[in-house]
């Protein structure tokens, strides 16, 4: 691979996303997106490698991937890995680490021994120290015999925006709530309400999409430490951060006054105080915003997060009543484990998309057109 040529670039995604990442990524003139296991596949140079991270907002991580080779057993792994020019990509003066894995259908299959060879092949054609803490790491994956070199340029996985600190129980993770409201048909043009917020995710996720604010623009990267990086390019790239602020409103509540709080402080770190609202209400006290209908979105309990199967579709009855009486005009997003406890709301559910993995568990997200 050259430093100035377009490479592969490859976005992961939350198993059962790589659709909706992959819609996103057309939406943002990515080149080439395909879908593929666990995620999406771009084409593009470093500039398109930056620009992913700041501006995609369902990308669990981006990978530039360096080199593709056959490698049958450890000496020849160790051969081809000498030929990279690690210097075009990684500096001799930054720490890496190196992470492998190999499919059963390899002859190479011990990742550990894999990586290894990897590490060495760095350490004496660069001369950079390996650390196992090291924010750099070259990724090694062996799939039936084909090996492909990845440098992960995100660092932290991209939903840690640098904005929430306080989180609730089993909260829903940035890049996540960004594809639901993405399903859901939300482009930022209209008002949302969570009528159980928890920490806030959904709101300031939905408020930032209205103000155009990048997801990235307040994190440090990886990629920040790479040859290849251009500081000034990537400070044009990023701007000012300044962003148009919408007429919209966006509307969280919560039974729970120490979710409301939290969820106040994260909208002021993301910048989106005054365009947010949290109040402390149970679901069954919601009513419409002055204003247009929009979308209401919720994540209510499921699964083990309030085990009683009972007391769990009493709680999605009284939330669906509520939201047929006050809410007409208003279609209804609904992320849960079961499709009964859907059901148990009253609400016109279209047929849903696929199931996703939250928290060990298969959720679907289950969408109404606008409530008569």
């Amino acid at each position: 691979m050259t430093t100035d040529g377009d490479f592969e670039i490859f976005l992961s995604a939350t198993p059962g996303f790589e659709p909706a990442l992959g819609k996103e990524a057309e939406a943002a003139g990515f080149k080439e997106p395909k879908i593929t296991t666990g995620g999406v596949t771009i084409k593009g140079g470093w500039p398109e490698v930056w620009r992913a991270n700041l501006e995609l907002r369902g990308a669990g991580r981006v990978l530039a991937r360096i080199d593709e080779f056959r490698a049958m057993h450890l000496a020849q792994l160790d051969k081809r890995a000498r030929r990279i020019v690690w210097g075009e990509v990684l500096r001799p003066d930054v720490p890496f680490r190196v992470q492998a894995s190999c499919s059963k259908s390899s002859r190479i299959y011990h990742s550990g021994a894999a990586a290894q060879r990897i590490e060495k092949a760095i350490r004496e054609e660069l001369g950079a120290k390996h650390s196992p803490d090291a924010e750099v790491v070259i990724k090694v994956r062996i799939d039936d015999d084909l090996c492909t070199i990845a440098v992960d340029t995100s660092g932290e996985p991209l939903h840690k925006r640098g904005h929430k600190e306080a989180v609730a129980k089993a909260p829903m993770r940035e890049t996540m709530a960004s594809l639901f409201l993405r399903q859901c048909g939300f482009v930022g043009t209209e008002p949302v309400l969570d009528p159980m917020c928890g920490s806030g995710t959904f709101i300031i996720e939905a408020a930032e999409i209205a103000a155009g604010y990048k997801p990235g623009r307040s994190r440090h990267f990886a990629f920040e430490q790479l040859a290849t990086f251009d500081k000034a390019a990537w400070e044009r790239l990023r701007g000012t951060g300044d962003a148009a602020k919408p007429e919209l409103r966006f509307f969280g509540s919560d039974i729970d006054a120490g979710a409301i709080r939290m969820s106040r402080a994260n909208a002021e770190r993301a910048g989106v105080t005054e365009i947010t609202e949290f109040q402390q209400l149970a679901a069954s006290e919601i009513t419409p915003p002055p204003g247009p209908p929009g979308l209401v979105i919720v994540n209510p309990p499921y699964g083990d997060r309030l085990g009683d199967r009972n007391e769990l579709q009493s709680l999605y009855r009284s939330l669906g009543k509520t939201l047929l009486k006050r809410f007409s005009g208003w279609r209804v997003g609904m992320v849960t484990s079961e499709a009964f406890l859907a059901n148990a709301t009253g609400l016109p559910f279209a047929q849903p998309a696929g199931p996703v993995l939250h928290g060990g568990l298969r959720v679907t997200l289950f969408l109404t057109g606008p409530l008569k």
